[in-house]
């Protein structure tokens, strides 16, 4: 199974404010909409979410080999830890929860100052050789800090979590203000994007519909009124939820981006879900940045 192939993932970080039925149903309808990718990670509802999860498995066989699992681990109590123990210990509680035997994709939570690759090296190897974890990746890593650990895997890092939405550009704005002495021209993430995208690493864009860090969302905001008014007219044009068009903008990108979505509500997914039949042209697209507030050099 091909784990880029759903380009919209079910970010379960809130499900554990669900009862274990209406878990069951967001399940059922995201599978319904004709996506298979589910991402986890260990601290999510203190593990609870994974539970939950794992319920919904364990009372459906054959379930577990049709989706993507994918789960992260990483962060500690007022840390980050990368050690290959701390790694270890992680998945085996995953997978307990989870009520599975191997995770599909392990991403690495967040950097971790004192990370040494080549304990890292040696916690992929051992859950690759084991068959619990098939592919693996990080999330919110900059392009030096996957060179590095890069240098010392076996495996290759295939994805990148990353913040990224119409109302969180900074990912594209350094390489629109190239040689500019404005704000917009400073280089936060050496080159991500690109580095990606040289480097076939599949970005998955979480929080798409939020402005700044976990602030609130951009839709309906007072702040964002340009933008909402953009997003309702060009989703009234193709007949999808205003939501649709602020998520097509990113699939639109040709990084092959992947959107994690965090709603628990099976309608609002289903609305997310139009933005696979929106097309957005060239204008469009840079009429939905500018709207945000970015200005073009």
């Amino acid at each position: 199974m091909n784990p880029v192939e759903s380009r919209i993932i079910l970010g379960c970080m809130r499900i554990a404010e669900l009862e274990p039925t209406a878990v069951r149903r967001l399940v059922e309808a995201v599978l319904a909409e004709g996506i298979n990718f589910f991402d986890h990670a260990d601290i999510y509802g203190g593990g609870r979410c994974e539970e939950l999860f794992g319920e919904v498995l364990a009372q459906n066989p054959g379930l577990r080999e049709t989706i993507v699992l994918q789960t992260k681990c990483g962060i500690r109590s007022g840390m980050y830890d990368f050690s290959k123990e701390h790694i270890l210990r992680s998945v085996e509680g995953s997978l307990k929860r989870l009520q599975t035997d191997y995770i599909d994709v392990l991403l690495l939570h967040r950097p971790d100052a004192l990370m040494e690759p080549e304990e890292v090296a040696e916690a992929f190897t051992a859950l690759e050789v084991q068959g619990k974890v098939r592919w693996f990746g990080v999330s919110n890593h900059n392009s030096m800090q996957i060179a590095l650990l890069q240098k010392w895997l076996p495996q290759k890092i295939h994805f990148n979590q990353l913040q990224f939405g119409p109302a969180h550009t900074s990912m594209i704005d350094a390489g629109l203000n190239v040689n500019m002495g404005n704000d917009k021209a400073l280089d936060r993430d050496g080159s991500i994007l690109d580095y990606c995208r040289l480097n076939d690493i599949t970005i998955q864009a979480w929080s798409p519909l939020q402005f700044g860090f976990f602030a609130g969302l951009f839709l309906d905001e007072p702040a964002y009124a340009d933008l909402n008014r953009t997003l309702a007219r060009l989703a009234a044009e193709q007949n999808v939820a205003p939501a649709a068009v602020a998520v097509a903008w990113i699939l639109r990108h040709p990084a092959q981006m992947q959107v994690v979505t965090g709603t628990t509500d099976p309608g609002r997914l289903k609305a997310l879900c139009q933005a696979r039949r929106v097309s957005l042209s060239r204008d469009q697209w840079y009429e939905i940045y500018r709207a945000a507030g970015n200005e073009l050099p």
